[in-house]
């Protein structure tokens, strides 16, 4: 019988309410009974409508807000400490992350994304999946066999790296055939969600997905091209099963597959070996739930029926911020009984979630599958932004509210969830809608002439006047080089001495004189050590150069800059890409100054180096309040500005890199036409004004090539130097092919990410392939990227033995005359 309460005192209240990281919330309007239970104790009894805050991050950067890792691997491999050293900063750098994220809210924390080197190179290991070169006899992998796989050693090359879809972060590409004898040797999976658990925090334990690993994957040496790589599905799903015993053993209740493959363009049986790939694991998946999270991309319409139907599969995650057609797919119709992982906090850029826009996007999603059935999410891994806004304290203030950072989106993913269950915080949106307008208004972002001029550029291809083959032959005359030309990409190792000189001059504590006398010093070594070498085309070595985009960007209008924005690239290697937030344009020259001072110390042809407008583009912050082929014709006219500015200072060849160009390349087939043409188109901006006997260059490097070869003889350089090395010569493929180039090219005859000096047979042999495809003038000899990771221990060694190939090659065209 219920009774009315006298006295609250005297009232026993028991409320037993979810542990705060269970990340639930309450949902007032509750009703409130108090009841005489038979001994005649009163009791409150509060009949709560709870409400679950359903919340996911796909991954997190892994360095550490302060590059921990990158120091503790370099540390590790010079020697200077052990595993047990790198392994415990690990270990911090995990629960550190894991702890992050409970503090956040988020729901549903995801472990085994911390890598050492890379997540597939993880999932090869996973599998057992050695290359016999690296002499691995079974066992659990260790760092003795893991660390070689992705960088050699002396005695065995590196295995390929290659770009992560269209990212700048670089994946080991596994290398499989017929013959690998899988087996389950690396627990790490397991491992981490035990570590996790043990700190109190139960993770989703995430695995690259078994038909992405194989699609991903490639032909190891010696096997054929053609090789049905699909056709390994049944020898590593069994170790796939292994390691999800165990991940059930330890207590898992959620599992996540990351397939992004499913974002391309696949054919009926490449989509048949996802239906068949998870039916075979079903039986193994039982008792879990299952989430498979794509990225990057929409979702071919077929792709999401093949996905959707899925019996194992409890979630989907889809990325709404790139995938542009995904909203539109889900509204098709979406599996009542599956849950939606909705990827709307942008996990590739740092502008601050439009929060307004993406809580309506939530709710029309809510509506269609359901409030318990909605899981808010980011649209990929946080892997690819910067780690902590917090720690910019010289960033202005005012382009800082317009941003957030890998921290910053745990905190816009808690907020939209909380928003989605009815407990928004108005005063953080009215902040995000204050924080949108300013930047919207600012009059920072826009400059009419720079757009003005940008308009200007309709109409007109901007080729040069006159073919490559005419223009080579002016250049020959006047720059009378040998036949092979040696020279390097352009820059040289960057000691601690340099790199504390260049610091100590941006912080004003010594004078620009005293930088001056130093940079110059430092190139003059350089110079003489090119000399020495005997190298035919010289570069100045870019002491100057922080980095090959931050240097440009920072001597650019409409750029920022961040004091500890780093974003993994590769390994331990983190790059700090710039922020272009406002219209772009070149207030004055920015390598003019040294680049004469260079040449004034050689007779020999100095480089002029500049870096691209497609790659500035693409390892940029780009602003996202404009397409972005506008951003990059504002950025292709200024360093067209800086071009013609190299040729009347006297500097003859001049480089432009275009790293990235590649990277930016759409992952559906019907995108690519519309990217190259308004890329290639950039570069030719930056150079079209240049007289015939002024020689352009161009770099790239670690992507695939073969695809858009046509492209990149649309740009109209006078010479490229690609990477060929590390990636097993497969560019020399599309020349045997029959394409015809008719420009100078020089494919990289060695890796210099790997610490191991190659020979001179190596290297001559290596000439001498491209040699059997490419004609003898216009085959360039040099290494397959720059060298401002190496040491000169490994750079003097090699370029000797390059050149000493070089010229063992000529002497045997001259001898067959």
């Amino acid at each position: 019988m219920l009774t009315t309460v006298k006295k609250l005192s005297s009232i026993y209240m028991r409320l037993v309410l979810p542990s705060p990281s269970s990340s639930t919330f309450l949902s007032f309007g509750s009703s409130i009974s108090v009841f005489t239970p038979p001994r005649g104790t009163q009791f409150l009894r509060l009949n709560f409508r709870f409400r679950t805050m359903a919340s996911h991050v796909v991954g997190y950067p892994r360095m550490g807000t302060k590059r921990e890792l990158k120091f503790a691997l370099e540390s590790f491999w010079d020697g200077k400490s052990n595993s047990e050293d790198l392994e415990k900063v690990a270990a911090d750098l995990r629960s550190s992350i894991w702890k992050q994220m409970a503090d956040a809210g988020i729901k549903y924390i995801p472990s085994n994304t911390f890598s050492y080197y890379d997540q597939v190179l993880d999932t090869t290991a996973m599998l057992g999946a050695v290359p016999p070169r690296y002499g691995w006899n079974g066992g659990e992998i260790g760092f003795d066999v893991y660390f070689p796989m992705a960088r050699g050693n002396a005695s065995v090359p590196a295995m390929e790296m290659t770009k992560w879809f269209d990212t700048n972060y670089h994946y080991i590409v596994p290398e499989l055939g017929p013959d690998v004898k899988f087996s389950y040797a690396s627990h790490k999976a397991v491992s981490e969600y035990k570590e996790a658990k043990s700190l109190g925090i139960d993770t989703v334990p995430v695995l690259v997905g078994p038909v992405s690993f194989l699609l991903l994957s490639k032909a190891a040496k010696g096997v054929e091209k053609s090789f049905p790589l699909l056709s390994l599905i049944e020898k590593i799903l069994p170790v796939y099963k292994e390691v999800i015993a165990e991940l059930k053993a330890a207590g898992a209740s959620w599992i996540q597959f990351d397939e992004p493959t499913l974002v391309k363009d696949l054919d009926s049986h490449q989509l048949q070996a996802f239906s068949h790939a998870y039916s075979e694991l079903e039986s193994s998946l039982s008792g879990l739930n299952v989430l498979i999270e794509t990225y990057f991309a929409d979702v071919p319409a077929e792709a999401f029926k093949t996905v959707t139907s899925l019996k194992c599969v409890t979630a989907l995650g889809f990325d709404l911020v790139r995938g542009s057609k995904n909203l539109d797919l889900i509204k098709s119709g979406f599996p009542s009984e599956k849950y939606l992982f909705a990827g709307v906090v942008d996990g590739r850029n740092i502008w601050a979630n439009d929060l307004a826009s993406s809580c309506s996007t939530l709710q029309a999603l809510e509506n269609l599958v359901g409030k318990d059935k909605l899981v808010v999410s980011t649209s990929c891994s946080l892997l690819h932004t910067a780690v902590d806004l917090v720690n910019e304290t010289k960033l202005d203030e005012e382009i800082k509210s317009w941003l957030a950072f890998a921290a910053q989106k745990l905190v816009e993913v808690n907020t939209l969830a909380k928003a989605l269950a009815g407990q928004k915080d108005e005063a953080v949106f009215s902040a995000n809608a204050a924080a949108r307008t300013s930047r919207k208004s600012s009059p920072r972002v826009t400059n009419g002439a720079v757009q003005k001029a940008a308009a200007a550029l309709k109409g007109s291809d901007h080729r040069r006047a006159t073919t490559v083959s005419a223009r080579l032959e002016a250049q020959q005359k006047k720059l009378s080089l040998p036949a092979l030309p040696t020279t390097t990409i352009g820059s040289f190792p960057q000691t601690l001495e340099l790199r504390k000189v260049r610091r100590e001059y941006k912080a004003n504590k010594i004078s620009e004189e005293h930088y001056v006398k130093y940079i110059t010093e430092e190139i003059s070594k350089v110079v003489k050590l090119q000399e020495d070498l005997d190298i035919d085309v010289l570069v100045h070595g870019e002491p100057e150069r922080n980095d090959m985009v931050e240097y440009f960007g920072e001597q650019l209008s409409g750029f920022a800059f961040t004091a500890n924005g780093w974003v993994q690239s590769y390994g331990s290697r983190c790059v700090k890409p710039p922020i272009i937030y406002g219209d772009v344009s070149r207030p004055k020259p920015m390598t003019v100054f040294w680049s004469s001072r260079a040449q004034s110390m050689s007779k020999r042809p100095m480089k002029g180096m500049l870096t691209g407008p497609v790659t500035i583009l693409n390892w940029s912050f780009v602003r996202d309040d404009q397409p972005r082929f506008e951003t990059c014709y504002q950025i292709a006219l200024a360093i067209k500005d800086e071009v013609e500015d190299l040729e009347k200072a006297g500097i003859n060849v001049i480089q432009i890199d275009e790293a990235a160009l590649r990277e930016g390349l759409p992952l559906r087939k019907s995108e690519e036409a519309f990217y190259l043409n308004w890329a290639v188109h950039s570069f030719r901006i930056t150079n079209c004004g240049v007289q015939d006997t002024t020689q352009i260059h161009t770099h790239m490097c670690y992507s695939n090539f073969n695809d858009i070869i046509h492209s990149i003889i649309d740009m109209d350089a006078d010479v490229i130097t690609i990477e060929n090395s590390r990636s097993d010569e497969k560019l020399l493929s599309v020349f045997q092919e029959g394409v015809k180039y008719g420009a100078g090219i020089g494919p990289g005859v060695y890796d210099i990410h790997s610490p191991r000096i190659p020979s001179t047979e190596e290297i001559a042999d290596r000439i001498s392939k491209m040699l059997a495809v490419l004609d003898t003038n216009i085959l360039w000899v040099n290494p397959d990227c720059g060298l401002k990771t190496r040491k000169y221990t490994e750079v003097k060694p090699a370029l000797s033995n390059m050149v000493a190939a070089a010229k063992l090659l000529r002497d045997q065209l001259a001898s067959t005359k």
